[in-house]
Parts: structure tokens; C-alpha cells; sequence
């Protein structure tokens, strides 16, 4: 069984997640996802899903701006 594993979320490499004993610690490979640095998830699953969240909420705070501008 594979002990790291590439998390992609929107097209991006979000970072990388290495097997321990309690589970997957993720290390960001792209600035957008340094708030998941060093956070433990129970699946690689659980891991991806956080890594997609937190591009989303990247998307909507890029966004509001926008919508005050018009």
C-alpha cells in the first residue's frame, strides 16, 4: 500500500498527504491550500474534501470584490 498521495482539487496540485500511525498529514504544495498544512485527516478521502472546500471558499472570497464593484 502506497504511503503518500498527490491531493488535486480544481485542476490545482493542493499538496501532498503522507501515512502515520492515526492516519494522512497533508503538506501544501500551493500557497491557496497552506491553511490544510500539517492537518492530520482520518481517509485520504476526507482529505480531498477539505483540500475541494478550501478552494471553494478561495473562489468566494475572490469573487466578492467583484460583486461590490458593480
Amino acid at each position: 500500500m502506497a504511503d503518500a498521495f498527490i491531493i488535486v482539487a480544481g485542476g490545482l496540485t493542493a499538496g501532498i498527504i503522507t501515512r502515520e500511525p492515526r492516519g494522512f498529514r497533508f503538506y501544501a504544495s500551493d500557497a491557496a491550500f497552506t491553511p490544510l498544512e500539517g492537518r492530520l485527516f482520518r481517509t485520504t478521502r476526507a482529505a480531498g474534501r477539505a483540500a475541494h472546500a478550501a478552494l471553494s471558499t478561495i473562489s468566494r472570497r475572490q469573487r466578492r470584490p467583484e460583486q461590490a464593484r458593480a
